[in-house]
């Protein structure tokens, strides 16, 4: 099977799955999205959206957010982990957006990219639930499965991103990316996957990918 074909079966079996998704982290707007997003990172997004609601009483605005300390907000995401990095990520991207953006989300890559503790990955999380903008976030559950799929060759996530744009339409980005990360949750865990459930690798999947199967 060629990977175009792979890509066509991938697409089909994921709607017929999942027709309509939306985005699993609980916000707002496309600041609450932001810092959801940014809190995510090595945390489960279940976790994540325990914690939000407890941030966001106290400042779900870039303009509230700044009158906490940096030390308050890492008290307040301390069990999303990684507290140190993201509550000062947290407080100087607020800053940012009051100085530069009159405390909005800039709808733009560049920019997104410059803010504190935001990456590539979460500007394009922002990107494309906030804003519509095809983008395609590679998290570890995409990668992980867009190489069993052989899709890519899984060397980098940087890779993963372009073989996955060079093959799925542009116009079904932003929801095929939810989708495959919703499929390797409930079908293809990272241990002990069973062929039974995980259909798509026992399908499509790498021989490596394949003979792990149980």
């Amino acid at each position: 099977m060629t990977k175009k074909e792979k890509a066509a079966y991938i697409i089909q079996s994921l709607e017929s799955c999942y027709p309509e998704v939306s985005v699993p982290l609980d916000h707002k707007d496309p600041y609450t999205l932001l810092i959801a997003v940014l809190l995510s990172a090595q945390c489960t997004d279940v976790r994540v959206n325990q914690i939000t609601p407890l941030l966001f009483k106290r400042a779900d605005n870039p303009y509230d957010m700044i009158k906490l300390s940096v030390e308050e907000i890492a008290e307040i995401i301390r069990p999303c982990g990684l507290s140190p990095m993201k509550s000062k990520g947290i407080f100087g991207l607020s800053h940012i957006l009051i100085d530069k953006y009159n405390g909005e989300v800039p709808a733009d890559f560049e920019a997104l990219e410059s803010l504190p503790a935001v990456g590539h990955k979460t500007a394009s999380v922002v990107m494309s639930q906030a804003f519509g903008i095809p983008a395609f976030p590679v998290d570890t559950h995409i990668h992980r499965l867009l190489t069993r799929w052989g899709i890519t060759n899984g060397k980098s996530v940087e890779q993963t991103e372009k073989d996955a744009k060079s093959l799925f339409p542009e116009n079904i980005w932003n929801k095929l990316h939810i989708q495959i990360i919703l499929y390797g949750r409930e079908y293809s865990p990272a241990r002990n996957p069973k062929k039974d459930k995980d259909f798509i690798t026992a399908a499509i999947g790498t021989v490596k990918a394949k003979s792990e199967l149980q």
